[in-house]
């Protein structure tokens, strides 16, 4: 797993994010990881779930936001990333 510095997760997209936090939960549960290496590894992926958390929050916040009109399409979206 390459690991970068905790300031990229901050762009990373969801997929990509829960991706490597299943990569760090399962090196972890193997226990083959040095101390030092497994507490960096944990607090990444502490940094990578709060990510997903933000993500989920935002995209969960755009569903609500989704009416019908009267032909019953969707009408009030808005992009996922805000832009």
């Amino acid at each position: 797993m390459a690991q970068s510095n905790d300031s990229d997760i901050g762009k990373m997209p969801f997929e990509r994010a829960i991706e490597e936090l299943e990569t760090i939960v399962k090196r972890l549960e193997e226990g083959k990881v040095p101390l030092e290496e497994s507490v960096a590894i944990y607090e990444r992926g502490e940094a990578l779930k709060r990510r997903c958390e933000d993500l989920l929050r935002q995209a969960e916040a755009r569903v609500e936001k989704i009416t019908l009109d009267a032909a019953g399409k969707p009408v009030g979206t808005e992009p996922l990333d805000g832009e």
